[in-house]
């Protein structure tokens, strides 16, 4: 095991690394990525937002880090991102209450 902690946040600062064995999948990827957060029916900033809020979502340290910095950049504000990240959070528990039916369905059909 190594003594490198699993997330540094540097890392996020060498992700074009990913590039250096396949560059043009690499360049394909990051093309589509600055077309999808660009300005368009929703501006950048939201969309930085909704970045964040979807980063809690599936727990993306290096997401997190970068979508802050990108939605403040942007004009977001703290009580903007926070509210995200409540939505984030709302979602997960609703997704995980409504799974629960998967549960009772098991369980009926077990006889319980």
């Amino acid at each position: 095991m190594s003594d490198r902690p699993y997330y540094c946040a540097h890392d996020l600062t060498r992700f074009a690394e990913m590039g250096e064995n396949v560059p043009e999948l690499t360049r394909k990827f990051f093309d589509w990525y600055g077309a999808v957060f660009a300005d368009g029916a929703l501006s950048a900033r939201e969309k930085a937002v909704i970045g964040l809020a979807v980063a809690h979502a599936i727990q993306c340290p290096y997401c997190i880090d970068a979508y802050t910095s990108g939605a403040l950049e942007k004009g977001a504000d703290l009580d903007q991102l926070t509210e995200a990240v409540h939505v984030a959070a709302a979602i997960r528990g609703g997704a995980s209450l409504v799974h629960g039916v998967q549960m009772r369905t098991v369980a009926t059909k077990i006889g319980m």
